[in-house]
């Protein structure tokens, strides 16, 4: 790692989490897949909303968050991908989500439309998050980074699952990781794209990322378990390489 990049020991959380997408999840047999995962011993579930305008896609909405509330029994990773956050956003949240996130390409920076959102979530006792595209500047959320309890980068385009991990976004997860350094904060950092038991895995991470979401790589060939526990390896892996 880079000398200017903060110890691990400074700022990592506990082991790295894992967040399979239901994206890739069968959408008629929901339940069974959820209760598999968490069998499987993932950590969060990531629930992609997409609303068919801020990304090329639809999927879910708020009455599926809720059914999903009643039936998860680890917490739910809720992920906004809609042109219009801070109207939605109450639709969500009073299903209780653990984590929400928004993307700061729908909100108005200039604004405050940033801690409008963060503040809204934490009001809602859920925990704040905002992600990024590819090509969002990573500095937009220096002046709200301390109020945040985790960032998303995403590593592909947001849209469609079974994408190839965009090279550099490890790159990106570190410079949050300084902007946090610098703020005396240390949110989590979710990478979202392309993630597997694979070179993207262990490039993420070991740059600092704390929080994996996987959709493709848990839920292609029906066996979870084995999925979830080799990105978990992948992920182990890297973070003790970084911390000797």
């Amino acid at each position: 790692m880079k000398s200017h990049a903060p110890s691990k020991e400074s700022r990592m959380h506990s082991d790295v989490r894992i967040s399979p997408s239901i994206l890739s999840a069968d959408f008629m047999n929901m339940e069974r897949d959820i209760e598999a995962i968490t069998m499987g011993g993932a950590d969060l579930i990531h629930v992609d909303v997409m609303d068919g305008h801020f990304v090329p896609n639809l999927t879910i909405g708020a009455p599926v968050v809720e059914g999903l509330s009643h039936v998860a029994r680890i917490p739910l990773d809720v992920h906004l991908m809609v042109s219009n956050p801070l109207d939605q956003l109450p639709w969500f949240l009073k299903h209780a989500p653990y984590l929400v996130t928004v993307h700061a390409e729908a909100l108005d920076a200039e604004a405050g439309e940033f801690s409008q959102a963060i503040d809204a979530i934490h009001a809602a006792g859920s925990k704040a998050c905002i992600a990024l595209r590819p090509d969002t500047d990573v500095d937009v959320l220096a002046p709200v980074i301390a109020d945040l309890d985790m960032v998303l980068i995403m590593s592909v385009y947001p849209g469609f699952s079974g994408q190839s991990y965009i090279g550099g976004s490890d790159a990106r997860v570190a410079r949050v990781v300084e902007i946090a350094r610098a703020a005396g904060a240390s949110p989590l950092i979710e990478v979202d794209g392309g993630l597997g038991a694979n070179e993207a895995t262990r490039a993420v991470v070991a740059a600092g990322a704390d929080v994996l979401v996987a959709g493709s790589a848990v839920f292609s060939n029906g066996d979870f378990a084995t999925n979830i526990a080799a990105i978990r390896a992948a992920a182990s892996e890297a973070r003790t390489g970084c911390a000797r």
